[in-house]
This record gives C-alpha cells, sequence and structure tokens, in this order.
C-alpha cells in the first residue's frame, strides 16, 4: 500500500464530496411506512428560461428497480442531480423516505444520508489498486487522516472481500484500477458504492461503452442487488433495461411521459412519436 497514493485519492475524495466532506450525518431510521423510499412531487427546474424539469412527479419504493429512459435533454440527468443535491429545483418536493427534507441538505450529506450515484463515465483512482479503491470508498470517519492511516476491523475487511467477490475482481483486487478494462472500472466504481450500504442506487447508464458480455455480466450484478438496494436506472440500451426492469418511466420535456413495463411503454403511442421517433 503506498501512503502517498493513498492520500493523493483522499484528497481527491474530499474535493469531489464538497464543502460537507468528514461531517457525518445521523439520519436515524428511515421512514418507510408511507411504502417509498424516494419521491419527487411538482418539480419544476428553468436554465435560463429552458424548463429542463417540468412538474416532475415521481416515487420509488423500497427495494425497487426502476429503469428512467427518454431521449436526450428530456431531463433524466437534471433529475439525479436534483436528487443528489447537485441542483436545487425551483420549486416542488424531494423526500428520502417520509421525513427526510433532501432539499435541505448538501450533496456531502445527501451521501452520507445512504444515495449512491454511479455517473456515466468511471471516476475511479487509476494509481490506486483495485482493493485500495474500495477501502478509500469505505463508510465512516472519512476525514483525510482516517482515510489514510486507519486500520480496517475485520467486520470491514469481511465486508470488502463481499463486495470484491460481488462485481468479479477478486482476482484483480491488487491490480492499478488505470489497467482495468472499461467495464471493470464500471464495476469497481459500483463497487465503491456498495462498501458504503446505500440504500439508493442511482446509476446512469452503467452499460455505455461496454462490450456484449460485460453487458450481460453488469445485467447480472444490477440483478444479484434488487431487493437489497433501491436502484435507479437511466440508460438508452433498450435490450439492457428489457433485461432487468420490471417499471419503466418514460421522461419527455422534464415531466413523466409514461409508465408501465417495457412492451406497455413501447406500445403507448406517446412514446412512440416522443421517443421512438415515428
Amino acid at each position: 500500500m503506498n501512503p502517498d497514493l493513498l492520500e493523493q485519492g483522499a484528497e481527491r475524495l474530499a474535493r469531489a464530496s464538497g464543502p460537507g466532506y468528514g461531517r457525518l450525518v445521523q439520519p436515524g431510521a428511515l421512514d418507510l411506512t408511507h411504502g417509498r423510499i424516494l419521491y419527487l412531487e411538482d418539480v419544476h427546474v428553468s436554465f435560463d428560461g429552458f424548463k429542463a424539469i417540468n412538474g416532475l412527479s415521481i416515487d420509488i419504493s423500497p427495494g425497487e428497480l426502476r429503469c428512467i429512459i427518454g431521449p436526450n435533454g428530456a431531463g433524466k440527468t437534471t433529475m439525479m442531480d436534483i436528487i443528489t443535491g447537485k441542483t436545487r429545483p425551483d420549486t416542488g418536493t424531494v423526500y428520502f423516505g417520509g421525513t427526510i427534507n433532501l432539499l435541505r441538505h448538501s450533496e456531502a450529506e445527501i451521501a452520507q444520508l445512504g444515495i449512491g450515484r454511479k455517473f456515466q463515465r468511471p471516476t475511479v483512482f487509476e494509481a490506486l489498486t483495485v482493493y485500495e479503491n474500495l477501502e478509500l470508498a469505505l463508510q465512516g470517519d472519512r476525514r483525510l487522516r482516517a482515510s489514510v492511516w486507519g486500520r480496517l476491523s475485520g467486520a470491514q475487511k469481511d465486508r470488502l472481500g463481499e463486495v470484491l467477490t460481488l462485481i468479479r475482481l477478486a482476482d484483480q483486487m491488487e491490480r492499478p484500477a488505470g489497467l482495468l478494462s472499461h467495464g471493470q472500472k464500471q464495476w469497481l466504481e459500483i463497487g465503491m458504492l456498495l462498501v458504503q450500504d446505500p440504500r439508493l442506487l442511482l446509476l446512469d447508464e452503467p452499460v455505455a461503452g461496454m462490450t456484449d458480455q460485460e453487458t450481460e455480466r453488469t445485467a447480472e450484478l444490477i440483478l444479484t442487488l434488487k431487493g437489497r438496494h433501491s436502484i435507479i436506472v437511466v440508460e438508452h440500451d433498450m435490450g439492457f433495461v428489457d433485461t432487468i426492469a420490471e417499471k419503466v418511466t418514460v421522461l419527455a420535456e422534464g415531466s413523466v411521459l409514461a409508465e408501465g413495463t417495457l412492451a406497455q411503454v413501447q406500445a403507448d403511442e406517446r412514446v412512440i412519436e416522443t421517443y421512438l421517433g415515428r
């Protein structure tokens, strides 16, 4: 283990996490009595007069795997930005469980509350090994000194081992992340979220740029996570969506156009005209 590389990685993690880095949020038990782990109601966001989100209302059940599809500019990324605190809506309601108003929390605090996000392009620390990437991402005291010099407990080591097996990188644990394939980097970034035990996972185009075999393995991984975590997947690959989806939400012009199974939304005339281009 190279302390200098770990320190550099911890510093990058601190910068990426924002001003709330190192300050732990104690949310208590997540209130799921209303049967929703996440809900957005009548959310509006405008950028220089353009309505990126226009009356968006959506809710996710505990343990649900929801796929979000829609044409470019439909508001998919902006929706994820709102959930994670990167973008503040002009109006509307955004709740995690029944009591946590996400609009009152920073990006770093929202991550600590149990919402993890994977961007389209993997953002692993390429100079560090696979194991070191997962070690840095562990939940707990994430201040720089603790990240670099803290010793892992037996339970933490066990957790890292479980995640390595789950993402199929146990045999690559000592390999620098920069030498992994594109698909393996995507799995590693998902693993970096999993070691933090998120309640809700947001995955932005997780199979973009993958080979067919990598796409198949990613589908297997996400289906394994279903039920353990609530998952929102934004994706354009309809074959992949068909493999993993139970319920699909179609966004268009910043609001929900249709919801249902993939077959149901693909047969919806509004979706055919707006999204499929007929």
